[in-house]
């Protein structure tokens, strides 16, 4: 029998770790489910194992569609904006990483979800075996050695959508006032 190992899924903005994930993923999958009776299987699945406040069932159950539809190679991350994990278990090469990606981001007044993920079993199920690694919407950029600041902020505006640049952009731009003191 399986053992169940937790996941890393995003409820709104914040990321949440399940237990039994993959295994009812995995499933459903090998069970020919249509789309909404896999979803409503795995919800079951991992509520038994999972406390899933009532209130909070709606977004649970879209957590995981997406879950699934990223399986199914159906994966609409792109959606969701900029989204960058740095991944290692929170050493001093993972911190500084970290830090690069903050001031890249605002050199280049963006925003995005940046997620530390520190747990090893999560890391190697995003296919890392070395860390840190930085993986931006889903793509492991660079991994076992420290990027220069210069290549994080080229990413960084690579990745980026251009809706959410000019929203920044006009966001920094409103502040000012025609003397250009803000």
């Amino acid at each position: 029998m399986d053992s169940p190992t937790g996941r890393m899924i995003r409820i709104g903005k914040t990321a949440i770790g399940l237990i039994g994930v993959d295994i009812a993923l995995n499933k459903a999958l090998a069970a020919a489910m249509s789309f909404e009776q896999a979803v409503n299987f795995i919800f079951q699945t991992v509520k038994e194992q999972n406390y899933i406040p009532p209130t909070m069932v709606d977004q649970y159950q879209a957590a995981i569609g997406r879950e699934y539809r990223k399986i199914l190679g159906l994966n609409d991350e792109q959606e969701q904006g900029l989204i960058i994990r740095i991944l290692g278990p929170g050493c001093v090469s993972c911190n500084g990483l970290l830090t690069m990606v903050i001031n890249a981001m605002e050199k280049a007044g963006v925003a995005a979800d940046i997620e530390q993920i520190h747990e090893p079993d999560e890391i190697w199920r995003l296919g890392v075996t070395i860390t840190p690694a930085l993986m931006i919407n889903g793509r492991v950029l660079i991994a076992g050695i420290q990027p220069t600041p210069a290549q994080v902020e080229e990413w960084i505006r690579e990745f980026t959508p251009v809706s959410t640049t000019v929203q920044a952009n006009m966001t920094l731009s409103a502040g000012k006032d025609n003397t250009g003191n803000g």
